[in-house]
């Protein structure tokens, strides 16, 4: 890394042979950043239904919930990255991590479901313009013969996050600290919130902005119109049977999208690179994670209500139960990073989307069989495979997909898979949550479950054969990017 980019004063006293000089710091601001963001895309699973009935709200509510950060999240991260660039990243990150913490205390306060939503949007806005903006600040404060060693740690505490944040939501949840409820999973995000919010004002490198970074605000318009346009009527549809309207909408999402790739083509500024489109791998990436994540964060809310509200599962009996899954997402990003990954190329995510489907078929068979309540010990093993089977897959998923651009693509590239990522899941929440809904009153909840679980290993197939269309190998140079 050279710092010729950098201001002389900040040369001479921030930084040293081997980079800025307070360098560790920046990743733990980081890490903080991602583990606060992962766990509110998570935990309000967990929280679905006791926020469902303290505010006396429909099922789509819970939808909702999730839905509005995650599809916020989305949009918001096609143009973070170029706003970054435009105003700085230091400041891009103290905004979104500022408004990320007021966002969680209105939420946390929030007197009704319609209030919650909108904070939850905020939520995901303000998220959008803090995480990329924490990894660039990240790459240019390590020297690039040290940028492998300093994501080491980033890993293993995102997947310690992941295991312990169902049992934290569940801990928190049956505690009712100080009457609070629910509420204090996203209250919890204050405290944290302004710690970091200090140490990024304290430690984070004041990096000069790109005087030729451009936005175009036309083409993020016609993204966030087409997306609320498909993903509000497919929420809402169900509760209000149905009505022209919402088929209206989803067309007219249609066609806002259609304008959004005019727009694209023709901007000299435009939100994503077209040329990533020219690479058949890229395209299939694309597809392969919108469909793998519609199936996964589908399935999760599934499972979350079905064992509280079919089950009769507390809570905290919900997120000890839950513990293998996250657990197996672990362990399976773990072998994958390590040593599987790199060895099998994208035969990797063939052997997870079958153990994966394994899991979800046992699962399944377990519920269809149950003559009783069901416990926690008896899904625990499903849960384990499921979640290895997803762990297997994250690891190399972005990196193979990525493998056939050119450096200039690669940034681009990857914003716009965690963009996907993220409204996958959104739509999952969406889709696959109102099928759950509208089976329930014919089958019950075992029933509906079941089928829920029989779309998801359908979905694993359709992207087991796209994933033939992927690039072989990662980059060989996958961690620096």
């Amino acid at each position: 890394m050279t710092t010729n980019s950098v201001r002389p004063a900040e040369r001479r006293d921030r930084y040293d042979e081997r980079g800025y000089r307070f360098r560790w710091m920046v990743m733990a601001v980081v890490i903080v950043a991602d583990v606060m963001d992962l766990l509110d895309a998570t935990i309000a699973n967990l929280a679905g239904p006791s926020i469902q009935a303290d505010l006396d709200a429909g099922a789509s509510t819970l939808q909702w919930v999730l839905a509005a950060y995650t599809m916020s999240f989305a949009i918001g991260l096609v143009t973070s990255a170029r706003l970054g660039d435009l105003v700085g990243r230091r400041r891009m990150f103290l905004l979104g991590m500022v408004g990320f913490t007021l966002a969680s205390l209105l939420c946390g306060l929030a007197p009704s479901a319609g209030f919650l939503i909108g904070a939850r949007v905020l939520q995901g806005l303000f998220g959008a313009a803090m995480i990329p903006q924490g990894l660039a600040m990240v790459k240019q404060s390590f020297a690039p013969e040290d940028l492998q060693k300093a994501f080491i740690p980033f890993g293993p505490i995102m997947g310690l996050a992941a295991v312990l944040g169902p049992i934290i939501a569940g801990v928190l949840l049956d505690a009712d600290l100080f009457g609070t409820g629910w509420r204090m999973i996203f209250l919890i995000n204050v405290p944290v919130g302004l710690v970091g919010a200090v140490l990024a004002w304290r430690y984070l490198p004041d990096v000069p902005r790109d005087p030729d970074a451009r936005l175009d605000p036309w083409g993020a318009l016609l993204l966030t119109i087409a997306s609320a346009l498909l993903i509000y009527p497919l929420v809402q549809g169900r509760e209000h049977d149905w009505p022209w309207w919402c088929f209206a909408m989803m067309a007219g999402a249609a066609v806002v999208f259609a304008l959004f790739v005019v727009s694209e083509r023709r901007s000299s500024h435009p939100v994503v690179e077209p040329s990533l489109f020219r690479h058949r791998g890229y395209v299939a990436g694309v597809l392969f994670i919108g469909v793998f994540f519609v199936s996964m964060n589908g399935v999760m809310l599934t499972v979350n209500l079905f064992l509280q509200l079919g089950q009769g599962f507390e809570p905290l009996h919900t997120g000890l139960a839950m513990t293998p899954w996250a657990l197996g997402m672990a362990i399976g990003a773990a072998l994958s990073g390590a040593a599987l990954g790199p060895k099998l190329g994208r035969r990797v995510l063939h052997g997870g989307l079958v153990v994966g489907a394994l899991g979800t078929a046992w699962l399944a068979w377990t519920i269809g069989s149950a003559n009783s309540v069901l416990s926690g010990w008896d899904v625990a093993p499903m849960f384990l495979v499921i979640g290895l089977g997803s762990g297997v897959i994250f690891a190399p998923l972005f990196d193979i997909i990525l493998a056939d651009l050119d450096d200039r693509e690669v940034g681009t590239g990857s914003g716009v898979l965690n963009a996907v990522q993220q409204f996958g899941g959104a739509l999952g929440v969406a889709v696959i949550g109102t099928l759950y809904f509208e089976w329930i009153p014919d089958g019950g909840w075992n029933d509906a479950t079941r089928m829920v679980l029989s779309v998801s290993i359908a979905l694993s197939i359709a992207a087991f054969l796209v994933a033939f269309l992927l690039p072989r190998r990662a980059r060989e140079d996958a961690a620096l990017h």
